[in-house]
């Protein structure tokens, strides 16, 4: 079981990091409950859907007083409720945090947005491209001359977004077990897409790499770089220390005091040499192809590593030995992170379809046959 075991979370459905964050509660083990409208509860397959795992799923028709009040009793016997609207959805639902605490004082409400429950852009609709490109973020993802990058929705949707409200509501349950009161989680992508910046806010206050494709982690050095290989396929490398940047050009057959003392952490700072260097490297790369790449640096410090498909990865001898994938009837998908060396997490069961386990949820909240027959029919 793993260290979340005995925690109960309602997540209010929704879209992107709400379920994400869900999922990684459920992955640590705690009991996730996910409310559903009624307008899900169709018989799609959602097997799928692997942010939606690991819990069970209730469909209630929130316009309905009862339907109302059987989240209320939820709340009761929950520590933590999660929901990703825009601010005022839910208190026009009845069901905002101040009703929802008066239920249960140590409840921790989490609320995941975009912008923020407050601030100018509170209302605004957006998406993990706004939230980059409003925090600083997206200034420097991208090549030196051309037009930042647009990244898959990892950087602000769920590593600002679903991560931090998962970290924010296990602090504040931790918290609420000391002081016995809950309290809100203000979770917003553009502030967890700041935070993540913290290492290189250090470079700004310097006046470095101050335009896109210049940061020797965004493309602005030849060590740090991804190459094409003969075959079409690509190739990382990431040797920015000497001692790894030296032993990357010994095993490239490159000339050695071509490229003498020009490793990204060794003091060499000319970036107008950049792009030569980067054209010698790769032509070397095109001579082969990945899997023969792979052959040159096996065990080597060259800091390398093949780009691979979801499905090359895992069947990676790497990946393999430490279970990073797993395959549930069918379906690629993760195994439970961080680990534990006592707490086991364990990856929960395939996606429920849309309110399957609705009378079994309500029937433990309390409710008769006869309203539970009117709630779910209404649902």
């Amino acid at each position: 079981m793993g260290p979340l075991h005995g925690c109960r979370i309602i997540e209010m459905a929704g879209m992107g990091p709400g379920p994400f964050c869900g999922m990684l509660l459920a992955d640590m083990g705690a009991e996730v409950i996910q409310v559903v409208r009624p307008e899900s509860a169709s018989p799609e397959n959602r097997h799928v859907s692997v942010d939606l795992r690991g819990r069970r799923s209730l469909a209630l028709d929130l316009k309905n007083p009862q339907a109302v009040d059987a989240v209320l009793k939820l709340c009761e016997t929950a520590d933590g409720l999660i929901e990703g609207f825009r601010p005022g959805v839910m208190e026009r639902r009845g069901l905002g945090p101040d009703v929802c605490t008066e239920r249960n004082p140590k409840l921790v409400y989490g609320r995941m947005t975009g912008w923020g429950q407050e601030g100018p852009w509170a209302q605004r609709a957006g998406h993990d491209i706004n939230y980059l490109a409003l925090s600083g973020a997206m200034h420097n993802l991208g090549r030196r001359g051309e037009t930042p990058a647009v990244p898959l929705n990892f950087i602000a949707d769920y590593g600002g977004g679903g991560m931090f409200l998962a970290f924010g509501l296990v602090c504040g349950i931790l918290e609420a077990q000391k002081s016995g009161q809950g309290q809100v989680v203000d979770a917003a992508m553009v502030d967890g897409v700041a935070t993540l910046q913290a290492m290189h806010f250090q470079y700004y206050n310097q006046g470095l790499f101050a335009n896109p494709g210049e940061h020797i982690l965004g493309g602005g050095h030849h060590s740090y770089e991804v190459y094409e290989t003969s075959d079409g396929k690509y190739v990382s490398i990431g040797a920015l220390e000497t001692k790894f940047y030296n032993e990357l050009i010994e095993k490239l057959g490159l000339d050695c005091e071509r490229f003498e003392g020009k490793a990204a952490l060794g003091g060499w700072t000319d970036p107008a040499e950049v792009e030569s260097l980067q054209d010698e490297i790769a032509a070397v790369f095109r001579t082969r192809t990945r899997d023969e790449w792979c052959n040159v640096f096996e065990d080597s410090d060259a800091c390398f590593a093949p780009v691979l498909t979801p499905h090359e990865a895992a069947e990676h001898p790497h990946n393999k030995q430490r279970g990073t994938f797993l395959n549930a009837d069918g379906n690629l998908q993760h195994s439970p992170a961080p680990r534990f060396s006592r707490t086991v997490p364990e990856a929960g069961t395939n996606p429920r379809l849309p309110g399957e386990d609705s009378v079994e949820i309500l029937r433990e909240l309390g409710f008769s046959s006869g309203e539970i027959n009117e709630l779910v029919g209404s649902s």
